[in-house]
């Protein structure tokens, strides 16, 4: 069975403070920054109007690989992806399948330079950055540069006013969660061990973030 949000997210001590939803002026000041910065931008009021957007940035025949996120999964295009209603090639499924550790590996790292590259973002700030981190490096080493195409998928709950305060919701709402996660998943703690701070995307239409009106992700 699919690991779920609620399996942990009551284990784990946030800042409440840094996970709200911020009303319609402040989404408004952090898509003006992000455009700012050279970001694409899509609103969208519900999970399943994000899922349509995603889909519609993809174009049919495209490689797809995407980084863990439970955004993604809470707007359901991870199930999407597995189940093969589309018409992309898959880099996740051929991964998995591969048997031999080592090719697998070498597999993901090749993947991190798909056509389009899917994942969500730990914290907006409304000055136009997009700050995120993983242990390995499997989501974040595809965003700066190695992906064609990037979609970050992210609830507005995300939005902060500051990079700092960005920085702060990294350390005290998306890790605890992480930790939690990754105890239940894996047995393993996590670690903010791989940080990008993603300031400004030079390459006009390369990444586009979809923002949904509702809390999603962490």
């Amino acid at each position: 069975m699919p690991q779920q949000k609620a399996d942990y997210a009551d284990d784990a001590e946030i800042d409440d403070a840094l996970d709200q939803l911020p009303d319609d002026e402040t989404v408004d000041s952090a898509v003006a920054g992000l455009e700012a910065s050279g970001f694409e931008v899509v609103v969208v009021d519900s999970a399943a109007e994000a899922l349509e957007a995603v889909e519609a940035q993809i174009p049919a025949g495209a490689s797809v690989m995407n980084g863990h996120s439970t955004t993604l999964e809470e707007i359901g295009f991870d199930d999407l992806l597995s189940e093969g209603d589309h018409e992309w090639e898959s880099l996740a499924d051929e991964i998995w399948s591969i048997d031999d550790d080592a090719e697998r590996q070498a597999a993901r790292r090749q993947s991190q330079t798909a056509d389009y590259f899917l994942g969500g973002i730990n914290a907006i700030a409304e000055t136009g950055e997009l700050v995120a981190a993983d242990l390995s490096g499997s989501r974040v080493g595809a965003y700066p540069f190695a992906a064609g195409n990037v979609v970050i998928v992210s609830g507005v709950n995300k939005i902060v006013p500051t990079l700092d305060d960005a920085l702060d919701r990294l350390e005290s709402v998306a890790y605890p969660l992480e930790n939690e996660r990754a105890q239940e998943a894996y047995g393993v703690e996590s670690s903010i061990a791989k940080q990008l701070i993603y300031r400004q995307e030079t390459e006009e239409g390369r990444t586009t973030v979809v923002l949904v009106r509702e809390r999603l992700g962490y």
